[in-house]
């Protein structure tokens, strides 16, 4: 009888694209591969290690099913991702029945730790992060239309509050004929949006071509049939190019969106961050975004609290909100992670102002989206279909504005009954919070 194998998977999409090709090197080998976790022989914790609710987070979920199996429901508890590659001795010693645990290096290894502990064998395995694989065969977890696609892995820029170049190494471009291929096969299996992702998409091709490459990456992939979005994510303000710019107005399947984490806007505090700029210079980049691309929607993630960060700098990022009228903004309180030159510093703000500030900035973007939302009233707005909502008795699905499980829904009605992962027009009626409220036309 065959294994049953349930993966819970957290944090960010790049750790869910390791998940699912682990999925597809387990299922290869005969192993079952079922949704419902907790009703399976093994179960696989795929943990996000970023920041500290993150980390919570995947804790809570691995000794949820610690206790499924000391009830005799599980056989195997296996642990990977950032966490496990990040807290190595710590998780083996904390979490004893962890049966396996593999740190990212050690991700091709899956099948073989996996046979060993059903035979009663803990598993602690550590490769070089350079090892981990970063293409693969994989099992899509999400629906079946959209896909992210990693361009590259780790990161160089060094910003001082991450640890992610601890976690996951240097930066390592996929080869560009590699990630077309992959784009290619996914088109022809049903996807229609793609959704690229790296820590930082706009430096790749660095490392391997000598220049970045995006621009050109994007120009072969939209030159794909059956794509019909491709949507870039986590972008680098440096190296937002005027090639990139143009490839964006000029690629009609490039979607009008871009995500660029400023994380700050003054110039003091950007520089601790180990980043450029200020809020004059990353003011005058955001103008010409809107500027070259035209009905751009721009989305940025900002950190409250910094180490040092004064009630002064902190105005002036409040200021720069209202400012920018970002159609797409989160806010997080700073989180002091341990191993960075940030989160060894002495002047730590405390956290309840940290989430005071995220509070704030987060209700000055409420009043910014509900007047960008009010405005889109009467509107006309392309949408893919995700599902319908028998209760609200209302299809739901997403605009080019929205990117999958970030931003908002557009919530309709329609008179014929439509497909998952149909494209369609709708005309927008009403708002209600974040989300837009329509009918197809």
């Amino acid at each position: 009888m065959a294994v049953k194998v349930g993966m819970v998977s957290l944090g960010c999409p790049k750790n869910q694209v390791d998940a699912e090709i682990l999925l597809a090197k387990l299922r290869e080998k005969g192993y079952q591969i079922h949704t419902d976790s907790g009703t399976c022989d093994v179960v696989i914790v795929n943990t996000c290690g970023f920041i500290e609710s993150a980390k919570q987070e995947s804790i809570e979920n691995i000794l949820e099913f610690v206790t499924l199996k000391k009830e005799g429901r599980i056989k195997v508890i296996c642990v990977t991702g950032c966490l496990a590659e990040r807290y190595q001795e710590e998780m083996a010693k904390e979490i004893p029945e962890a049966d396996v645990i593999l740190g990212i290096g050690s991700n091709d290894e899956i099948c073989d730790a996996i046979e060993r502990a059903l035979a009663g064998e803990k598993v602690r395995r550590f490769g070089p992060k350079e090892a981990l694989s970063l293409e693969g065969d994989r099992i899509l977890s999400n629906l079946p239309f959209f896909a992210y696609v990693k361009i590259a892995e780790g990161c160089d820029n060094r910003c001082t509050y991450c640890a992610i170049p601890m976690i996951r190494g240097r930066y390592r471009s996929r080869e560009m004929d590699n990630i077309v291929a992959e784009a290619a096969h996914l088109a022809a299996h049903g996807v229609t949006e793609l959704n690229l992702v790296a820590q930082d998409t706009t430096r790749y091709g660095m490392d391997l071509y000598g220049k970045p490459m995006l621009p050109e990456l994007l120009r072969r992939l939209a030159k794909i049939e059956n794509l019909h979005w491709i949507r870039i994510l986590y972008t680098y303000p440096d190296w937002i190019t005027d090639e990139l710019l143009q490839v964006m107005a000029e690629e009609e399947k490039i979607v009008k969106y871009l995500d660029i984490p400023l994380q700050h806007c003054n110039e003091k505090v950007l520089r601790e961050m180990n980043r450029r700029g200020d809020q004059k210079s990353l003011a005058a980049l955001m103008e010409k975004i809107r500027a070259k691309v035209p009905g751009i929607v721009l989305r940025t993630t900002l950190i409250a609290g910094f180490p040092g960060e004064t009630e002064e700098q902190f105005e002036e990022l409040c200021q720069f909100v209202q400012q920018m009228r970002f159609e797409r903004l989160g806010c997080f309180p700073y989180s002091a992670e341990e191993g960075t030159p940030a989160g060894e510093r002495a002047d730590q703000v405390e956290p309840e102002v940290r989430q005071r500030r995220a509070d704030i900035i987060m209700e000055l973007q409420i009043g910014v989206m509900e007047q960008y939302n009010q405005e889109l009233i009467g509107s006309d707005l392309e949408v893919v279909v995700e599902g319908y909502d028998r209760y609200a008795s209302s299809y739901f699905g997403r605009s080019a504005a929205d990117a999958p499980d970030i931003d908002g829904k557009v919530f309709f009605s329609s008179k014929r009954k439509l497909a998952l992962g149909q494209y369609l027009t709708i005309h927008v009626d009403d708002v209600l919070d974040y989300d837009l409220i329509g009918s197809a036309l």
